[in-house]
This record gives C-alpha cells, structure tokens and sequence, in this order.
C-alpha cells in the first residue's frame, strides 16, 4: 500500500513513504494530533490539559514511533511528555513501549481493530515506578477525532480513570 496525496504533504519530510503492511491497519493514526484533555484520580486534584501527540512511519520496518507531551491550557507550560514504539503485529494484537519524562516506563501489551479504529492496551510491566503499579489505556477514532482514556492503578488504589482527551489531526 501507498499513500501519496500530493498537496497535503507541507510538513511532511520527503516523498510520502510506502506503509508497511503491519502498520496498514493502524494507518489512520499517522501524523500529528493535537486537542485537549481533562485528568483525576483520588489522590490528586482534577486538571485540564492541551495536548499533541505524533504517530510517524518510515515505511522500512513494523513499527509506529510515538511522542506525546502536554501543557497547561492557562499559561503554556509543559506538564509531561513520553516516546515509544507500537509495533502491530499480523494477528491483531499490539505491543507498545513508552518511556515518560517522569523516569516511568510501560510495556503494554493489547489489541487493535482496523474496521472500528479501536485500540485497548494493558500494561504488562510498570517499570521505575514506586506507586503505579498497572496503566491501561484505550483510543476510538470517531467522526475524525482521536480520543483516549487512561486508566491507572497504583499501590493504594485499583485502576480508576485518570486521563481523557479528544484530538485533531493536523
């Protein structure tokens, strides 16, 4: 498979790259994402948040690179950020590693529906973290937006909601 649209691609880097084909199916999250997001949890006061999150794809190997970071709506200032790797595999199962600007680290393991643009992960390992102890996180493509919900669990409470946000391409 090949996309090339040729006047959409002002920030695009080159020729528009062939899809590999176990990244076909996650296709529709290339590029860059931006909107924003609300976030909780018992142990902490509710915030809001604005958000970019960046799916890229060198055509070459089975894996998406991922970025994301987030700021506050009111002044601008960063609040965190994270970079990883999904690597679908044929089966329809997924396998995710993200390294977060606080030390933390996931290895999430889930799967992906092509057909409802469904994405449910689960962490297998929590690493370099003293309190969360399971993240869970899950992504619907709907009317041309991307949202999500992560879910958390740490030593003193089960998974609970934690963030939400809803995203525009770009």
């Amino acid at each position: 498979m090949e996309e090339k649209e040729g006047s959409s691609s002002s920030s695009s880097k080159g020729a528009t790259a062939a899809v590999h084909p176990a990244v076909a199916p996650l296709s529709f999250l290339l590029g860059t994402w931006r909107g924003e997001g609300e976030g909780g949890y018992p142990t902490i006061n509710s915030f809001s948040y604005a958000e970019e999150l960046h799916f890229s794809h060198s055509g070459k190997k089975p894996v998406i690179a991922y970025s994301q970071k987030t700021w506050k709506l009111s002044s601008g200032e960063p609040m965190h950020a994270e970079s990883g790797f999904w690597l679908p595999q044929p089966d329809g199962t997924l396998e995710v590693v993200i390294a977060q600007s606080t030390g933390l680290v996931e290895v999430q393991k889930g799967t992906y529906n092509a057909e409802e643009k469904e994405i449910k992960l689960q962490s297998e390992l929590v690493g370099n973290a003293s309190k969360v102890k399971e993240i869970s996180r899950s992504f619907q493509l709907n009317d041309g937006k991307l949202s999500y919900v992560v879910e958390m669990a740490t030593n003193v409470s089960s998974l609970e909601p934690h963030l939400k946000a809803s995203l525009k391409k770009l």
